[in-house]
Parts: structure tokens; C-alpha cells; sequence
């Protein structure tokens, strides 16, 4: 089954299982014209657990046993409304809680309005995306498109401190039809002194070939701001992280200051400029750079090598392609 039925078939509610909820077309190589998002308008059903996981840590999954930290990505087209039918498996109350959508009182994810679930029920959340466009006033309402977020509101706290603590978190893109969609999404979630709540010095890491086009979805979480750092690669500090033209005011940086709850992201061209190899990203606060806040970006070749990179000197590291569910997003060609 190629990329495009398995996303169509999780959108439909069939059990087809999938690490993400997609309604874009797929993107092409950047070697050939892009592919971009269409416009929204639709209605999306899906179904989310939270589950503990095996090691203490609790997380989100399209499919009972296949909770990740982070959570799957989510990603919508303005317009698009999703329906999603939670179920707490845990034996603690959880929640969903969404930045940057529109949604209802009833699907705000917190006790403080009931909006939890409770040990072993199920709840249907709705969250609401729409274009941008002028009020009745006059003034000009911005769009749902983003890079966005999604976390529990409940667990050990009122704020769900242990809840964010233990990895129930997860990306969420909305898209604006016309925007350049990417060959591989990836999720960075720097939270506390820990990436994606992996062991210091541990990565994750992620794997592309020179030339394709990958986006990154940055979401902080935690007590500490920090700084992410991209080697050997630069984005516009604007909403998608790309340049519209020779007169875009927008700034192109290397280095973002990122505190908790903030969300970002953008895309490169694998190697663009500067070839194969292995490409740090960290955060640039020295002491958290220190204490293993350190992944790398594994450009190769064609031919799959990446220069100066030897694998046997990073066997504690965690590349993207040993365990692709946990939060990578592989647009199909």
C-alpha cells in the first residue's frame, strides 16, 4: 500500500494504522515543481488513546499499544474541522488540550470545566481550524495556519505538569492552501533537559538525502527556555520558515529562542549550500548543550554515505529510521 491510501484510509476511520493524520496531497522531491496544500473545508474523524507506557513514560497513539512520545502528528488544512474520539486507557484521568485552533468549552481538555476523561472513558473532542478574513468591524482576523501543539491538562496537576513530564505531547501543523508541503516532517520537543524524553546524548536523530525538503515542528515544554540551534542550515523566522520572495522583510536565522509552550517550525533543503554529513542541532544554552540537549541531522549522499559520520561511534544514538513511529512524518513520493 503506497503512502497516500494508508493517510486516505486513517481519514476515512478505517483500521488502517498511521503515525499521522494528513489531508495534503504528497510532496514531491525539491528537485522537481512543489507540491502544496490544497484548500480545506473538511471533516476529519479520527480515534486517539493515552496509554503508560512500558518504561513509566505515558503517551498519545492512533492505535491501542502504539502510544509514542511525542504523540503522532496531527496536520490539517484551514477549514478543516477534526472529530476526535479520545480513550483514556490509563488509570489516572487525562486530557487533550490544543494551542492555536478553535474548539468549544466542551473540548477544552481541562477539570476546571469538565472537559477531562476519566480512567477508562472516552470523550469526542473538536477542534476547528478557518482561513484568515475581515470581521463585521473591519479588522483582520489571522488564519489557524501554524505549527502548533497538543498536550494533556490534568495529570498530576490542575496544568498537567506530569503529564507533560511523562510525554503526553504532540505536534499539530495546519496548513494554508498554497503552502509548500515537505518530502518528511519531524518532531523536536525540547522539554526540560531531555529531546522528545530521551536520555541525554541520545538524539533522536533523523535521516534525510541531500536535496529533499524537511520541515521541523519545534515545541518546547518544562521549567527552562532554550535556544535551537540548526547547523549548517537557515529558515525565515516567519509562519511556514520560508522566504515568499527577494522582498520578504522576514529574518533568516540558524538560532531560535524557544520557552515553555512555544511552538515553531520550518523547512530546508537537505544539505542546500553545504553538502552531505552530519549536522548537529542543539539548544545553544551551554550548560544544556553540556548535559546531552544534542541530536543530529544525518544528511547523505545519493549513495548513502554521509561524510566524516561513523555510525559505530554513535551505537547509543537513536536514528529516526530505527523507530519511525515515535515522530516522523514520511510524505510519499
Amino acid at each position: 500500500m503506497d503512502r497516500r491510501s494508508f493517510n486516505r484510509r486513517v481519514l476515512l476511520g478505517s483500521a488502517a494504522v498511521a503515525t499521522s493524520l494528513s489531508v495534503a496531497p504528497e510532496a514531491i522531491s525539491a528537485d522537481g515543481p512543489a507540491k502544496t496544500a490544497p484548500a480545506g473545508g473538511e471533516v476529519k474523524r479520527i480515534k486517539l488513546y493515552a496509554e503508560k507506557l512500558a518504561d513509566g513514560q505515558m503517551g498519545y497513539g492512533l492505535e491501542k499499544g502504539k502510544a509514542t512520545v511525542p504523540g503522532p502528528l496531527i496536520e490539517l488544512n484551514e477549514g478543516d474541522t477534526l472529530h476526535i474520539e479520545f480513550e483514556n486507557t490509563m488509570d489516572v484521568a487525562v486530557s487533550l488540550h490544543v494551542h492555536g485552533l478553535d474548539y468549544e468549552i466542551t473540548s477544552d481538555g481541562t477539570k476546571l470545566n469538565r472537559s477531562h476523561v476519566e480512567p477508562g472513558g472516552t470523550r469526542t473532542y473538536t477542534w476547528r481550524t478557518h482561513a484568515p478574513g475581515r470581521r463585521k468591524d473591519g479588522t483582520w482576523r489571522a488564519g489557524s495556519a501554524g505549527y502548533w501543539h497538543y498536550h494533556d491538562h490534568v495529570v498530576g496537576t490542575d496544568h498537567g505538569t506530569q503529564g507533560l513530564q511523562k510525554g503526553l505531547f504532540g505536534p499539530v501543523i495546519v496548513r494554508r492552501k498554497g503552502d509548500v508541503l515537505p518530502d518528511r516532517t519531524h518532531t523536536v520537543v525540547f522539554n526540560d533537559m531531555l529531546i522528545n524524553n530521551r536520555p541525554p546524548h541520545s538524539g533522536p536523530n533523523f535521516e534525510a538525502t541531500v536535496g529533499d525538503r524537511v520541515e521541523f515542528v519545534v515545541i518546547t515544554h518544562g521549567e527552562f527556555y532554550h535556544t535551537f540551534h540548526m547547523h549548517g542550515h537557515r529558515w525565515a523566522d516567519n509562519r511556514t520558515g520560508m522566504l515568499t520572495g527577494p522582498d520578504d522583510p522576514s529574518q533568516v536565522i540558524d538560532n531560535k529562542i524557544t520557552g515553555p509552550a512555544d511552538s515553531f517550525g520550518f523547512q530546508v533543503i537537505a544539505g542546500e549550500g553545504v553538502g552531505a554529513g552530519a549536522w548537529m542541532y542543539h539548544c545553544h544554552v551551554q550548560s544544556h548543550s553540556d548535559m546531552g540537549m544534542v541530536g543530529l541531522f544525518l544528511v547523505k549522499k545519493p549513495d548513502g554515505t554521509i561524510p566524516g559520520y561513523d555510525p559505530h561511534e554513535h551505537e547509543g544514538d537513536h536514528a529516526e529510521h530505527d523507530a519511525p513511529e515515535r515522530d516522523e512524518r514520511e510524505h510519499g513520493h
